[in-house]
């Protein structure tokens, strides 16, 4: 399988966190509220899309942000 270059990490690691967190997330909060009948079923994936749609763009901003938090939280190398 071909690779992306290393520059498109940036984009696919918020990519990828972004659908793990928003559909466990958003499995948990449906599941809550709802039950885990028919109604998960249904209702799951729009609450998953809408949650997705506010992570990814979040997380974009977000990393920088965190990423010089941590650093400046732990002892650089």
């Amino acid at each position: 399988m071909r690779k992306l270059p290393q520059g498109y990490t940036r984009f696919l690691m918020p990519l990828v966190l972004s659908i793990f967190m928003s559909a466990i997330v958003s499995a948990v909060a449906t599941a809550t509220s709802v039950g885990l009948g028919p109604d998960f079923v249904i209702s799951w994936p729009n609450a998953w899309g809408a949650s997705w749609i506010v992570a990814f763009p979040s997380l974009l901003l977000l990393l920088p942000v965190v990423r010089r938090i941590v650093a400046w939280m732990v002892v650089q190398p």
